[in-house]
């Protein structure tokens, strides 16, 4: 199959991309590098021995996207493109709500207009809000905690309703826990502008001394040593969930879960890289983060027995190949 991967040279994007040309998909990304670097994708192209076909765009840009489809015979997109960070949503409400709501939309209405009738969305586990763990996808969405999770929700609406609407249109919506790791390779990982938002950047820019110390933000929470716990996936094994979501036959909207079903806890977390690494790494204990929640992690069996996708790699390949990856660049 043709892919258009949005957001594809981004982290779990990327990581994507090599997991579909793995498997004889050809690959077409459009992304803005607002959070990504251009050297990915030449490094998606090394790891694999594939080439791939790049537009630097933004997918809020309709006549930009309506080019990408005008010029290829699409079979299918995966959407990634979007902002992330939790706690910056919280603070530029109105550039998360326009940014990750219009793309899903000029997405949606493109593949419409072009009768591109497969759609895989990038969601997250954020949608659940605080209902009890572990999520399933038969809960109610109670209202997020963040704007970013709001971005979401919301998007998820949208693509029920086109799908709804259009009986040919089928959606694929991924909600994913917490992806961590890197490719074996040490060519691709998680590689942030700036601060990191996500926890293990921080880890590993912390051992290689690019930070001072790391923040833990609270132990004060109702969890196994008061600091947050959430469902830790290896990257790889989510992109390979990608994968098989894309290759599934499906029609209407179909939802799962992309998660190890464990959740583990920031110090448990930073305790297993300083053991498989055999590395310190100094922290302090700062206030909770607005937006964040106390456990996250996810019932993971219906992506297990309708998409034959099961998470298998652990918190130390996860560990290791974070710390291989950021030690290499």
């Amino acid at each position: 199959m043709k892919i258009l991967v949005t957001g594809g040279a981004g982290y779990i994007g990327s990581h994507t991309c090599v997991e579909l040309l793995n498997n004889n998909h050809s690959v077409i990304i459009a992304d803005n590098l607002c959070n990504s670097k251009k050297e990915t994708i030449d490094k998606i192209k090394q790891i694999t021995n594939n080439d791939v076909i790049f537009y630097e765009i933004d997918v809020t840009d309709e006549k930009a996207v309506e080019e990408i489809f005008k010029s290829h015979k699409i079979d299918g997109v995966i959407h990634f493109a979007g902002l992330k960070a939790v706690g910056e949503s919280v603070q530029l409400p109105v550039k998360y709500y326009y940014n990750n709501i219009v793309s899903t939309i000029v997405l949606a209405k493109t593949c419409l207009n072009y009768n591109v009738n497969k759609l895989i969305f990038s969601s997250s586990a954020t949608v659940y809000g605080e209902n009890e763990v572990p999520f399933i996808e038969t809960m109610n969405l109670l209202p997020t905690t963040n704007p970013y999770g709001e971005t979401k929700a919301m998007s998820e609406r949208i693509l029920m309703d086109v799908a709804k609407a259009n009986c040919n249109f089928n959606v694929t919506l991924l909600r994913y826990f917490n992806p961590i790791g890197a490719h074996e390779s040490g060519l691709i990982g998680e590689s942030p502008t700036g601060i990191p938002n996500n926890l293990m950047p921080y880890i590993t820019q912390t051992a290689k001394g690019i930070r001072k110390e790391l923040n833990i933000y609270g132990n004060d929470y109702d969890t196994i040593d008061g600091t947050g716990v959430r469902d830790y996936i290896h990257v790889i094994d989510l992109a390979k969930g990608h994968v098989k979501a894309i290759e599934k036959e499906s029609n209407g909207v179909n939802i799962y879960n992309l998660g190890t079903g464990k959740g583990i806890s920031v110090l448990e977390l930073v305790n297993a890289f300083e053991k498989i690494n055999n590395i310190k790494i100094p922290y302090k204990i700062v206030a909770r983060r607005e937006g964040d929640i106390a456990e996250c992690y996810a019932d993971a069996s219906k992506a297990e027995k309708e998409l034959d996708w099961k998470a298998k790699k652990d918190i130390n390949d996860m560990c290791k190949d974070a710390w291989r990856f950021e030690k290499n660049n």
